[in-house]
């Protein structure tokens, strides 16, 4: 997720859910929701309720579960987007650049309001005319114009051909609203959520935020519960304390990784025990080198990085094994991924390799390099990593690097002024599909800030791939693309993030909210009746 010149919503942590077993009920199955509600702790925190604000996770997964999109990702994270609010969508021309679909018959919002075409086009044009610096409107800046020839039709013009549009309205940026109940140009400031989605808002604090099962939603989901309660915490000590004791039954995107590595040794399995439940992830993280630096503005020396960096050291002794060694730009489990890193420069450290790269590039000495990162949002284990990196380096007798932090703030506004030679950024994808792990890296406004460009990436490459339909047709050109960046190096990356849950006997459903779409969907979780 992104906007502009930030990478906004990368996680607190490494994307972990668990679950353990407090109080018992019965399972529901039907739309309407049964069972007994559930209790999650989080430590990521909700930045919008409004969906034209909000691109993080905290604020999406509130999106994904109170408002409807015409579209949605079906549990697996991998497949197309399938009918949501609509009865059917799709391109009207061979170039992708009309899209259209049909709003279902009798679609209410949790207020009664009938849903129409107009809701929609309100919606989306909200949210482009507000374009709120922490909002999506980034995701839908392909939209030239919409048609609404009657209550339920709805035809996207777009300015350029965008084969991924699907995905983008099936995400959280195309969330639909009631047009009465939301500010045409400005935000709704509340903290209150009208949708047409599977739970209402029924209340949000700091504190807590409280769901209820919405009885008019028509759509896929089947509700297996009667609501959900997330309990916010500041601290992952704290959320592990509460999910010890049972005083909540799912803590979701904050427990540490030495917390996750215990409960994997501790876990039994059986009927019983403690069960870890892993599922895939498409977050990654990265390194990026600022192109213009006078350091690393030198290829040879963003080579001599690359020879030495141990990923596997780095996933095992930093991040416990909850994450992966990551070697593209594209991850494991998407189209279009590929191992371009390690095929240029191995998977262990190369120090002869390196001292080559540096003495080509005319480099003498040790290159003298600082690592920056800033300390929570894109993990608590990002300066523990970037301190390994730079005992790598150190280790080679090539490099005297060390490591900065700085505050959000300040961390960004340093990357924009082009202090940093080198950098830490995370990404968690709007959808799973390899347009959303390049797209916004490179050109004008790129979300790396990192000063590169490559004419043959952002006009030829990204502008084929996305005026493709067939997505697997796609992988020669995001396999060039991820060639030229191993290459000439902008950008390197380091891990692709595990999810996990772990959880009690009495709760079910978990392996369908861990996927690569992000979403994490409350419907799907139960628990069982205690004999």
């Amino acid at each position: 997720m992104r906007k502009r010149d930030q990478w906004l919503a990368a996680p607190l942590g490494v994307g972990v859910t668990a679950a353990l077993l407090s109080g018992c009920g019965s399972q529901g199955g039907e739309a309407a929701g049964g069972g007994e509600s559930l209790v999650m702790g989080m430590t990521d925190k909700v930045v919008a309720t409004d969906p034209a604000a909000g691109y993080d996770p905290g604020s999406w997964l509130l999106f994904n579960n109170v408002f409807q999109s015409l579209l949605s990702f079906p549990r697996g994270g991998t497949t197309p987007p399938e009918p949501e609010a609509a009865k059917e969508c799709g391109f009207q021309d061979s170039h992708s650049t009309v899209y259209a679909c049909t709003l279902k018959g009798g679609l209410k919002f949790s207020n009664g309001h009938d849903m129409t075409s107009k809701d929609v086009e309100y919606s989306f044009l909200r949210t482009l005319r507000i374009n709120d610096d922490l909002g999506p409107a980034v995701m839908l800046s392909s939209i030239k114009n919409i048609d609404t020839p009657d209550d339920h039709r709805i035809v996207f013009h777009l300015k350029t051909p965008d084969a991924t549009f699907p995905m983008k309205i099936a995400s959280g940026a195309g969330s639909i609203v009631d047009h009465t109940e939301y500010p045409a140009d400005r935000l709704r400031t509340d903290d209150k959520a009208i949708g047409s989605g599977v739970y209402k808002l029924d209340s949000y604090s700091s504190k807590q935020a409280l769901f209820s099962v919405n009885t008019d939603y028509k759509g896929p989901a089947k509700v297996q519960n009667s609501g959900m309660t997330i309990k916010f915490f500041q601290r992952q000590a704290a959320l592990k304390k509460a999910v010890e004791k049972g005083d909540i039954d799912l803590a979701y995107r904050g427990l540490a990784m030495k917390d996750i590595a215990d409960l994997e040794t501790s876990a039994t399995g059986g009927p019983d025990g403690v069960q870890l439940v892993e599922g895939s992830s498409a977050e990654v993280q990265h390194l990026v080198f600022n192109t213009k630096h006078p350091v690393t503005g030198k290829l040879g020396v963003r080579k001599a990085v690359a020879y030495l960096i141990d990923r596997s050291t780095l996933v095992r002794d930093v991040y416990k094994r909850t994450a992966e060694p990551l070697y593209s730009i594209v991850p494991s489990g998407i189209t279009g991924h590929n191992t371009a890193f390690f095929d240029t420069y191995g998977d262990r450290p190369q120090p002869a390799k390196a001292a080559a790269a540096l003495r080509d590039a005319g480099v003498s000495g040790k290159v003298k390099l600082t690592l920056w990162a800033t300390p929570t949002r894109y993990g608590p284990g990002t300066v523990p990593e970037f301190k390994e990196i730079a005992q790598q380096l150190n280790a080679s007798g090539l490099f005297d690097a060390d490591v900065k932090t700085a505050d959000l703030a300040e961390y960004e506004k340093g990357i924009a002024a082009g202090k940093y030679g080198a950098y830490a950024k995370g990404w968690v994808p709007d959808y799973p599909d390899p347009d959303n792990f390049t797209g916004p890296f490179f050109g004008k406004n790129n979300v790396l800030d990192n000063r590169y460009s490559s004419a043959r990436i952002t006009k030829e490459l990204l502008p084929e791939a996305a005026a493709e339909d067939n997505r697997g047709a796609t992988v020669e050109d995001f396999s060039e693309l991820q060639d030229i960046v191993a290459e000439e190096l902008p950008i390197l990356p380091l891990w692709q993030g595990k999810q996990y849950a772990v959880a009690g006997p009495g709760i079910s459903g978990l392996e369908w909210t861990l996927d690569a779409s992000t979403v994490f969907r409350f419907w799907e979780l139960s628990k069982e009746t205690e004999e």
